[in-house]
């Protein structure tokens, strides 16, 4: 993964884990951006494969109209607002002006599956 792009982690982590990394945010440890889920279904029901669709037609791509991300995606400009309003609501995406915009370049998921217990 290149260090240099504007890149967001979008990961699994326990609260013990997210609380560490904002601990070491106020010592001053460069974190990177990161958008964290208790659980994979929680990752999951947020990025839908339509919406992942979205998000990858929306990265790096600045601010646009949802009319210009339902055309992008191919998808009726009704549907995509859906999307559009759970990305907003879950934080992953934001309002600028009378756009959206997803403000990263790159996107690198991490989790880890492990046996079931």
């Amino acid at each position: 993964m290149e260090t240099d792009m504007n890149t967001v982690t979008l990961s699994v982590a326990s609260r013990e884990e997210v609380t560490r990394r904002a601990l070491a945010a106020f010592e001053g440890k460069a974190q990177g951006a990161h958008h964290s889920f208790a659980s994979p279904d929680l990752l999951w029901q947020t990025f839908t494969r339509k919406r992942w669709d979205l998000i990858q037609a929306m990265t790096g791509q600045g601010v646009m109209s949802i009319r210009e991300a339902a055309r992008r995606v191919g998808r009726d400009m009704k549907a995509v607002h859906g999307d559009v309003q759970a990305l907003l609501a879950a934080g992953v995406i934001r309002k600028e002006g009378r756009g959206i915009v997803f403000p990263f370049d790159a996107v690198h998921v991490d989790f880890m599956l492990t046996k079931a217990a």
